[in-house]
């Protein structure tokens, strides 16, 4: 190694979400690892601020512009102060981690690529990200949908597929309370998202809640009270789920919400490999997805979980409803998803092979 390992991850918001809470991973993983690691928010603070380890050095730099000139000379001035030498830029932060790479060479520019719509990368614009892709060192992506498009698509020579992890990170504040019975609750932890596909969770819900009115849905992720999010809304009130469908927004404490629950689901259209369905295994919860990414890796039908397809309401229902009449299977599930993350999908095992990532564009 030429040099002390010195890493910044940038990305654009601390608002929950599967990017979002991996860099704040990354980063606090690093420092327990003994690598000088910090970590800055271009753009918005939010909720997993509060998640940051106090030995992770932390910047915002207020960026409102697509070029903002006195948030790109924070950003420099501090890497230059700092000494740092690796940008591992998570998403659209890739921009600025571009420009920082062009005023100083000799950074390591790593591009976390955590592209949620996998399957229609074909619609997926490339131009821009192909003059990027000639500054960028290294290109990390979360399935093997993402590694054949930034080989064939941008021609990047160096890439790794690197399947995301989750961390239990318990909070002292206080934790929201779930509504409904205990040991009838089924969370959804999934962000306000037209790929996440609530509505179609919520039809599957509905066709069980007509002989199971004692089992509760929590919505669990951030809602821009947008239109989409308006239709999920609307939905609840016209079919009348005001008292059985839940909705709570971000919260902090995501892990003691899942422990409050007792099957977890995500219903989406796309995804990469969804750090929500990580929690639900570290969490020990019996689990329902939707066959989209890199979900079957995790979930193998009638041993880790149950799978079905993407945008079929009776398909959902049916397994859910299946788990809701069987607490055996839900406890063997549950157990199964369980070991198999903590062996395959643990922190230690994925800070190494990133760290592995480091060294070598360091070296070179």
């Amino acid at each position: 190694m030429k040099e002390q390992l010195k890493v910044i991850q940038i990305i654009d918001s601390l608002t929950p979400g599967g990017a979002e809470m991996m860099a704040v991973n990354i980063a606090n993983g690093l420092s327990r690892k003994g690598v000088d690691s910090y970590l800055c928010s271009t753009r918005k603070e939010g909720l997993l601020k509060s998640k940051i380890s106090g030995n992770v050095k932390y910047l915002f730099l207020k960026k409102k512009q697509t070029l903002g000139i006195y948030s790109f000379r924070r950003l420099y001035r501090f890497i230059k102060k700092e000494k740092i030498n690796i940008i591992h830029a998570h998403s659209s932060s890739i921009f600025i981690g571009f420009l920082m790479k062009l005023w100083n060479p000799k950074l390591t520019l790593i591009w976390h690529d955590h592209y949620g719509k996998s399957e229609t990368l074909e619609n997926r614009k490339s131009d821009i990200l192909k003059v990027l892709a000639k500054k960028i060192n290294f290109v990390i992506v979360v399935n093997d949908l993402l590694y054949q498009w930034n080989k064939k698509a941008l021609r990047v020579k160096n890439v790794v597929n690197l399947s995301n992890f989750a961390s239990i990170n318990k909070q002292t504040k206080e934790v929201i309370k779930l509504k409904g019975e205990e040991g009838k609750r089924i969370v959804c932890l999934a962000n306000f998202r037209p790929q996440k596909d609530h509505i179609n969770l919520l039809k599957a819900f509905k066709i069980i809640h007509q002989d199971f009115n004692d089992w509760t849905l929590h919505l669990v992720g951030l809602d821009l009270n947008d239109e989409y999010s308006d239709s999920i809304k609307g939905f609840i009130k016209t079919n009348k789920l005001t008292a059985a469908i839940f909705s709570y927004g971000s919260v902090e404490n995501t892990f003691e919400v899942l422990e409050q629950a007792t099957i977890g689901v995500l219903a989406s259209k796309s995804e990469g490999l969804p750090v929500s369905l990580l929690e639900y295994g570290l969490a020990k919860l019996p689990v329902v997805v939707t066959n989209v990414g890199d979900c079957n890796k995790l979930i193998s039908n009638n041993d880790t979980g149950l799978l079905v397809p993407p945008n079929n309401k009776l398909a959902l229902g049916e397994a859910l409803k299946e788990l809701i009449i069987n607490s055996t299977r839900r406890k063997l599930f549950a157990e199964n998803l369980n070991s198999l993350i903590v062996k395959k999908y643990s922190e230690d095992s994925y800070l190494d092979k990133l760290i592995a990532v480091y060294l070598k564009t360091n070296d070179e």
